[in-house]
């Protein structure tokens, strides 16, 4: 189908995403600061479940003929490690400063938090920056050529179509983790969102592959993902209005529509912006890493956590462990000030664990 078609397809897949998100008040980084402070994994088992959905039907699609996960941005048979490993880190401790990430910034755009709309401008220009302005030659001949031979290691399963039969097992022991969580037993809301976030990964797969026309565009098959997107989106706004007509751009949108609704339909909305100086620094230095963080990791917490991973990619669980060190130290960050309070912080408490030892 024309490219047009492709673009409303992005478009309504994001609204039902941001729409569902928004309703169950889900974020990535919300749900790792409440498994890290509290030991409450109850919004993690959430995306847990949507990387369930996500991983059963794309590799369904897969093991039907209709995806190719070779032609995709995340196998292509070489992983970036290091410049993964970088980037992933730095999105995370950014994500930590800004307080979400990038798909969660989108979100509280359409609640009306101006303090998202200037974190994303900032985002952005610095994704542009290193995708293809000034900061690209040093990603592409120097951090990203750093590069191993890398292959799923589930594609290396001898069994027939491995990566489905993995993908019941995952959402199998997922299934069963979330049916343990009395609480979230009757969570609907919560439910919902997962079921309709993986199978926006899933129709985005789907719509990219199989819908576009060859002629018409050179696109690699593509599903929901907030960083080259966003930047994107921001390009054509100012440079080129053709880069609208973009599944990625147009889901970014839809995403900002779909939580706009959520907010109007829950009596949400309300404007908000920054209470002090020190804040804005903070989520402008965020949104800093964030967008060049997101480059350099070839993704954000959704393009790497739940898209990619619905591919088993080999960039999956580095750039997961990567943002997760990133958020773990921001979040340390946060509670005890400056880094050097950190470091003698954790000093500190070492030595009187070895004196208590003595």
């Amino acid at each position: 189908m024309p490219a047009a078609i492709i673009a409303i397809v992005g478009l309504l897949v994001g609204f039902a995403a941001g729409f569902a998100t928004r309703r169950a008040r889900l974020c990535t980084f919300g749900a790792f600061e409440d498994a890290v402070s509290s030991g409450d994994w109850r919004r993690l088992k959430i995306f847990g479940l949507a990387l369930s959905v996500a991983l059963l039907g794309t590799q369904a699609l897969v093991a039907a003929g209709l995806l190719d996960p070779a032609a995709t941005a995340y196998g292509q048979g070489r992983l970036a490690w290091l410049s993964i490993t970088i980037g992933a880190f730095m999105f995370g401790l950014g994500m930590a400063l800004v307080g979400t990430c990038a798909f969660g910034s989108l979100i509280r755009l359409g609640g009306g938090d101006l303090r998202a709309l200037v974190t994303l401008l900032v985002f952005g220009l610095f994704a542009i920056a290193w995708l293809r302005g000034v900061l690209s030659g040093f990603r592409i001949n120097w951090v990203e050529s750093v590069q191993v031979e890398a292959r799923s290691p589930v594609d290396m399963l001898p069994l027939p179509y491995p990566g489905l039969l993995v993908a019941i097992v995952v959402t199998a022991a997922l299934v069963w983790t979330v049916r343990r969580e009395q609480r979230l037993r009757h969570a609907w809301r919560m439910l919902t969102a997962a079921l309709v976030l993986g199978l926006c990964i899933v129709a985005g797969w789907a719509a990219t592959a199989l819908l576009a026309d060859p002629f018409e565009t050179t696109a690699r098959p593509q599903s929901l993902t907030f960083v080259s997107p966003v930047a994107r989106a921001l390009f054509g706004t100012f440079l080129d209005a053709g880069a609208w007509v973009d599944f990625g751009v147009m889901s970014v949108i839809g995403v900002v529509a779909g939580a706009f609704a959520a907010a109007l339909n829950n009596d949400e909305f309300h404007w908000e912006a920054f209470d002090d100086s020190r804040e804005m620094r903070r989520h402008l230095l965020g949104a800093v890493l964030m967008g060049s963080g997101g480059v350099l990791a070839g993704g954000c917490t959704i393009g790497q956590g739940l898209t990619a991973g619905s591919l088993f990619a080999p960039s999956w669980p580095i750039a997961m462990a990567a943002m997760a060190l990133g958020a773990r130290i921001g979040i340390q960050l946060l509670i005890e000030g400056p880094l050097r309070e950190v470091v003698t912080n954790s000093v500190q408490r070492l030595r009187n664990s070895r004196a208590f030892r003595r």
